[in-house]
């Protein structure tokens, strides 16, 4: 079939399009609307934010400051008040190092952290755990001395029937005797001799920054001692383990893996963390 006689499409010329004029035109849009709504937005802005200051401080102006008066008086009463929120301050700034130095803590949360290293589980029981049982333990073990102290030392200077110097050394003495009782000769005389101070001719003469490092030595020493007791069933079943993986010729297998439960059910049956708790607190009897 011929092209010639196909009929040829008729296009149809739309024209150019026409431009808008007047204030619908982009150039009038681009060039005088849009500055002027920016620069009405940002008057805008000046003047609420100017409005907003200066209405705050008409209104902190108007408002005046308090007067706060503390009045303790000059009664006994209010002396002993302040005396003992002045004791209980001090008691608060100081506690951490009371706490971990001069108390029976140290021994039982190195022990307890000891007993986590030797089952296999370093981050079981957590660190918060292992800190507030050492804690109510150690406040077992210290409520008896805790108490003298009070009683003999803080109670009557606050009847004010002692001074302050004598309520110092009665205070000061009974836990001076538990930290006597449960430090080493050996580390208290390497700590007399590291001061350059003579050996006192009394134990009870000792000073506190004599007895405090020697007794924290000691019970560092204690607790590794009852560390290395508590490590040697756990070794043991590590060794037996072991033995069996090498004999089935699974050396690839890591013994801990395998041993982790049977350290569980021994510790479990055999009532770990009572026999532990027991004779840590019991360790402290008579001191």
């Amino acid at each position: 079939m011929s092209t010639r006689n196909r009929p040829t499409p008729k296009t149809t010329s739309t024209g150019p399009i026409p431009t808008l004029h007047g204030p619908f035109a982009p150039q009038f849009i681009r060039r005088t609307l849009i500055p002027a709504i920016l620069t009405a937005l940002i008057l805008a802005t000046i003047f609420i934010t100017a409005a907003l200051l200066l209405g705050s401080t008409h209104a902190y102006a108007a408002t005046p400051a308090p007067n706060i008066n503390i009045n303790l008086g000059d009664t006994g009463n209010n002396r002993s008040l302040s005396v003992q929120i002045i004791l209980l301050m001090t008691v608060i700034s100081v506690a951490p190092s009371i706490l971990l130095l001069m108390t029976s803590f140290t021994k039982i949360a190195v022990v307890l952290a000891l007993v986590r290293q030797a089952i296999g589980t370093p981050t079981i029981p957590p660190n918060q755990i292992i800190a507030g049982l050492a804690l109510f333990l150690s406040l077992f073990v210290m409520t008896p001395v805790l108490g003298t102290a009070w009683n003999d030392g803080v109670q009557p200077f606050l009847d004010g029937k002692i001074s302050q110097e004598i309520a110092l050394n009665r205070a000061g003495d009974p836990i001076k005797n538990f930290m006597l009782n449960h430090t080493g000769e050996q580390e208290l005389r390497t700590m007399i001799g590291l001061s350059g101070q003579n050996a006192p001719a009394d134990r009870t003469d000792t000073t506190f920054t004599t007895l405090i490092p020697a007794f924290v030595i000691s019970e560092l020493k204690n607790a590794f001692i009852i560390g290395f007791v508590i490590y040697i069933p756990f070794l043991v079943i590590d060794l037996v383990v072991a033995s069996i993986l090498m004999g089935m010729g699974m050396m690839m297998l890591p013994p801990v893996m395998i041993s982790l439960p049977f350290k569980l059910l021994l510790f479990v049956m055999v009532d770990g963390w009572g026999i532990i708790t027991t004779a840590l607190v019991t360790s402290y009897v008579g001191g």
